[in-house]
Order: structure tokens, then sequence, then C-alpha cells
């Protein structure tokens, strides 16, 4: 594979570009929410399933692809976006830092200060508030899913490294690969099967950009060959099917092979397992070429695609603020679990968490609190207004009639194809260790 047509190239049709320039790549904007649906869908499957339900184990055993594909979804964006617009580091991790890591503090604040308040015992222990905050934020354990930005936040200090190695290497990507995939399958083998092997990290591997090698390194160097890659999801659509649908199957063996062997329903289908390497490999792929197959079709003016970009759009702050709903609903003497019998608690919780999200997230996109909370700037603010005006000006200069960048316009006040992709939205992750008594090892 060659790497992407060079920003010079013009009146170049393909699938990193339209009209000579860098195509917004609507097919990451798929995976991203499919995958993001996903995440809700483990930890509210964690929390509310019965303990002896195997459908439910048997279905996050397939869901617990999510934190693999965005790492490796996180490493084709940085790459791809730095590759068309690069600039010193001097500038780069500013931005960076500013838009993931304020988020990172604030939530380890509210998740750390939530549970210190209702807590009778720790509550008015200044001292003991500190402590736990200072531990949350270098350990990434202010809430379960808060490390997946630690891990982000080493793949940016990592960047330079990265490109030096994809362009070193570049005659030889797929033995890099290969390497790659090898040892990833080792470590989660060794993870798995013998697990005091990692008694020395106590309990804090998965906070460590090495535990996902094989999927930061293939992310990258898919992004080197944006154009080939993306041209082999379409050409080879009906071969991806088919592997997702073997590789499920396989997954699906596997856990339940497990389950006979004695592991509990949970344990059998925990992430860092070498089977989920291969099945987030083969799911990441299979998401992103029905992304492709919808981005070739697009239209802007349905309700479809304007869902789409909504979804991206707020996809992080959904995801930063999500378990914080489920806490909520399942807090002490849950009139949810109450009311709703199982198996029905799951569905019906999922439900509720996404349309709570949805509404905290767009809450906190008008106000001042937009970037520590939602890592966007605020959708209310005096810039984002004049943006806005802007362009309406333009469409209404353009005569009125086209609707094809109205709606992101309206709510990014830009118009959408002039970034390819956004680096920040890749930034969803899932965790194997909620569900309180039921997330066994």
């Amino acid at each position: 594979m060659q790497p992407a047509p060079a920003a010079t190239d013009t009146n170049v049709t393909t699938p990193t570009r339209q009209n000579g320039r860098p195509r917004h790549l609507y097919e990451v904007d798929v995976l991203r929410i499919l995958t993001f649906a996903c995440v809700i869908g483990v930890h509210t499957t964690s929390h509310t399933t019965a303990s002896d339900n195997h459908f439910y184990y048997a279905l996050l055993a397939l869901l617990h692809f999510t934190r693999l594909v965005f790492f490796s979804l996180t490493a084709f964006v940085l790459v791809y976006s730095y590759t068309l617009r690069p600039k010193p580091m001097s500038q780069f991790w500013p931005k960076r830092f500013l838009l993931v890591g304020v988020p990172y503090l604030a939530w380890s604040l509210v998740y750390v200060g939530s549970a210190w308040l209702l807590s009778a015992t720790e509550r008015g222990d200044v001292p003991l508030l500190v402590t736990d905050l200072a531990h949350g934020i270098v350990t990434g354990t202010a809430m379960y899913h808060l490390y997946f930005l630690l891990v982000t936040m080493q793949v940016y200090l990592l960047l330079p490294a990265i490109m030096w190695l994809v362009r070193r290497t570049r005659r030889h990507h797929v033995l890099l690969t290969v390497v790659a995939l090898v040892v990833n399958l080792v470590v989660y083998g060794a993870y798995k099967y013998w697990p005091h092997s990692f008694d020395w990290m106590h309990g804090y591997s998965k906070q460590f950009f090495f535990m996902y090698v094989f999927f930061i390194v293939s992310g990258a160097v898919a992004a080197d060959h944006a154009e080939a890659f993306l041209t082999w999801i379409r050409v080879r659509r009906r071969l991806i099917g088919w592997g997702v649908t073997g590789v499920g199957v396989l997954t699906l063996a596997v856990w339940a092979g497990q389950v006979l062997l004695g592991q509990s329903l949970y344990a059998a289908g925990t992430p860092l397992q070498p089977i989920e390497v291969v099945w987030s490999a083969a799911i990441g792929m299979g998401f992103l070429a029905l992304g492709a197959a919808w981005a070739d079709r697009r239209d802007p003016s349905t309700l479809l695609a304007r869902v789409i970009d909504y979804g991206s759009d707020r996809s992080f702050g959904i995801f930063l603020s999500h378990p914080f709903v489920i806490f909520l609903l399942l807090y002490g003497d849950s009139w949810l679990e109450r009311h709703v019998a199982q198996p029905w608690l799951t569905p019906v919780t999922y439900v509720l968490v996404i349309v709570l999200a949805v509404a905290i997230t767009e809450l906190f996109r008008w106000t001042p609190l937009s970037i520590p909370l939602t890592g966007r700037p605020s959708l209310g603010s005096r810039g984002a207004r004049e943006a806005r005006r802007r362009g309406r000006e333009r469409l209404a200069s353009a005569g009125g009639t086209t609707t094809t960048t109205a709606r992101a316009v309206r709510d990014a006040g830009r118009e959408p194809s002039s970034e390819a992709v956004e680096p920040d939205d890749a930034l969803v992750g899932e965790t194997d260790d909620v569900g309180g008594s039921h997330a066994e090892r």
C-alpha cells in the first residue's frame, strides 16, 4: 500500500480526497458512534445483569472490543491528521492536553468528590479527599473509564516517536504490524492465563500504552496508507463481513469453552485475552466497512446524516458523563431496580443512560463549562455565535439552496470539509472491571 495522496493533489476524488481537498472521513464517525454505543452497552450490562444470565455475559464477551478499537482509532486519526497538518509539538501538545487533560482532571474531581460526599465515613475528611483525588488522577482510577484518557495522553506524548517509527519502517509495515500483533497476543495470553506474571504492576496494567501496542501501531500504519487502506475496506466489504461472522463465532466458542472449564461468566469474556485481540481487529474493520458504505451514499439533508454528525460531536462528552448517569440510576435502593425486573433491567437502563447522558452533554455544550466537561468549545460562546453567523452568510451568498453544510455550520461554525478528522473525537473507551460482585477476574 502507498501513503495517502499529498495535500497538493488537485481535482482528485478518492476515499480521502474530494475535489482535490482532504475529505471529512464520515466512515470514522460511524465507527466511532457504533463503538460508543457498545461502550455504554458494556457498562450498563456489567452493572445490571443477573449473575447467572448466560446470554448477557456472552454478549459482554462480544462487546469487550471497544477499548482496543478506540486505541487503534485514536492512533489513526492522530497520525492521519498530523500528516495533513504537521505542526511543532509546542503547538500540538497544548491543544491536545487542553481538550483531553482538562476534562480528565474535571471529571476525576466530579467522581472522587461525589463518592466523598456520599460516604458517611469519609465526608468532611478533606485530607482524605485530596489524597484520593491525587491517587485517582495519577493512576486513572477516579472512575473505571478514565484510565482511557490517561493512556490517550501517553499516546499524545509519544506521537513524535510514533511518526518516526512509521516513517523509518515504511518499507516494512507488514512486518511491523505482525510483530506488534504477536507481542500483544503473548502479553494478553500471559495476562489471562498466567495472571501472577503481572503482579509487579499491582493492578495497573491497563493504564499503560504498551498493553495496546498492536492497536496503536496498526492504527498508525493504516493512517500512513489511508488512501489504500480505505479503498481496500470498500473493495473487500464482503470478505470483511464473513471475517467478522467467523471471528465472532470463534469468540463465543472460546467464551463458552472457558466457562465449561470453570471460569466465571464474566471472567471468560474479559477484554485482555488473546481472542479479544483478533475479535477487536475484525469488528473494527467491520464497523469501518459499514461506515464506508454509508459515507459513499451519504445525503447530508437526511435525518440520519444529522444524527450521526450530532453523535460524533457529542460522543466524548457522553463518554465522560455516562458512568455518572449509571451511578445515579442505580444508587442505593434504586427505584429502577425495584420496578424493572430481570432481564428487562439491562435494556431499560441502557436507553435511559443514553437519553440522560445526551441531555447532560447538550446542556454542558452551551455553557462556559463545555471544555472541562465535554472537551469541546462552548456553542454559546461569542466566537461560536459569530462563526455560525458567518456560516449562514456564506450559505446565503451561495444561493441558500444547499443543505450540505448548513447543519455543520450551525453546530460548529465551520465547513466540515475543512478538517478531515478530529483527533479528540476518537476518545471513547471501556473497562473490564465494573459490575460490582459480578466483575470477577
